[in-house]
């Protein structure tokens, strides 16, 4: 049988500006990111495509056609699709005033337009546009149930807006934001938005920390006393948490986790992403991988048409070294084998 040529490989671009500048490393150049992931290489496997995130200093969200054109010649010119985009909506909180909504769907509105002209280009053949609530946990829980409808309300129009445009939004499965930072917080929040064109991004480094109930203790699936060396305690948290939220996915990143949190620069601390490598990571990257993936009963999803690697965090020195993304591209190329399907 030929080698499974889906999911298609994706590595993200955002990692080289997501808790980088001023008050940390450097921010890593676009084109530095897209070299990397064009150069490597594993067994004659390259990546297949990028995600991008649509902000300064890689991307300005206002270019002109040209400038998209010229994107769209630059990736494609190595090979390489586009795939997941990053809404900026942080200049305005989904539960925030008006005007700060009225902000947060006016960037979902301008990324859904970049998005489809990507579309209408023929590099982007598939991907959503993600989206966070752009609110801390702390602020939530002063009044989880209105700062939730307010949340879902935004995320409605968001979605409204998005589907003019023939866009799906997918949430992130992050600790750190607001509504989202847990796997009940995050399905009640869906839930409330009752929208075809949503869905849930999961990450397998931020989204493990759902299992610890980091920022929200009563959703905690694994036991307050949970060791580590318990693998078969482990797997049944994860089997727990994925049956909530597989049907919601849309969105997918292999990552590895070492059980803590993490945060550099302007970012707040969430689920730490390892490199594939890591000694202490507590995730079997491949067999996990199947857990959202496959359904209980064994068979592929294929909600999602390509997979992604987001390693947000990591040290410039870490980044900037080939070896580091062949490493990534080994694991992401095994989840493949092992979940993937073949297509002609």
């Amino acid at each position: 049988m030929p080698e499974n040529n889906y999911p298609k490989l994706h590595n993200a671009t955002w990692p080289g500006i997501v808790g980088k500048g001023s008050d940390s490393e450097p921010v890593i150049s676009f084109d530095t990111m897209l070299e990397k992931t064009a150069a490597a290489e594993v067994n004659g496997v390259k990546f297949d495509g990028i995600d991008i995130g649509l902000f300064d200093p890689h991307i300005d969200l206002d270019m002109s056609d040209d400038g998209i054109k010229k994107l769209v010649d630059k990736v494609g010119g190595l090979n390489l699709e586009i795939g997941s985009l990053v809404a900026p909506i942080w200049s305005g909180s989904a539960m925030g005033s008006k005007d700060a909504r009225d902000e947060f769907v006016n960037q979902v509105k301008k990324a859904s337009i970049f998005g489809q002209k990507l579309r209408k280009l023929g590099i982007r053949p598939n991907g959503i546009v993600r989206i966070d609530s752009s609110s801390k946990p702390e602020d939530w829980a002063l009044d989880p149930v209105n700062n939730t409808k307010l949340i879902a309300e935004t995320f409605r129009r968001a979605c409204d807006v998005a589907a003019e445009y023939d866009e799906k939004l997918a949430a992130e499965g992050e600790i750190c934001w607001g509504g989202m930072q847990s796997w009940k917080t995050m399905i009640d929040t869906l839930e409330a938005v009752d929208r075809p064109n949503i869905g849930f991004q999961a990450d397998m480094s931020h989204t493990f920390l759902y299992l610890l109930g980091y920022n929200r203790p009563e959703d905690r699936v694994l036991p307050v006393d949970f060791e580590w060396s318990d693998r078969a305690a482990l797997e049944e948290g994860l089997k727990k948490m994925t049956s909530a939220l597989r049907p919601w996915t849309i969105d997918f990143h292999v990552a590895q986790n070492d059980g803590t949190v993490h945060g550099t620069g302007s970012h707040d601390k969430t689920g730490r992403h390892c490199l594939a490598t890591d000694p202490n990571g507590k995730l079997d990257i491949t067999h996990d991988a199947g857990y959202w993936l496959r359904h209980e009963n064994g068979e592929l999803t294929k909600a999602f048409r390509h997979i992604c690697w987001d390693g947000c965090m990591f040290p410039n020195s870490v980044m900037t070294d080939q070896q580091t993304w062949n490493d990534i591209l080994a694991a992401m190329v095994r989840v493949r084998q092992a979940h993937g399907w073949y297509e002609a």
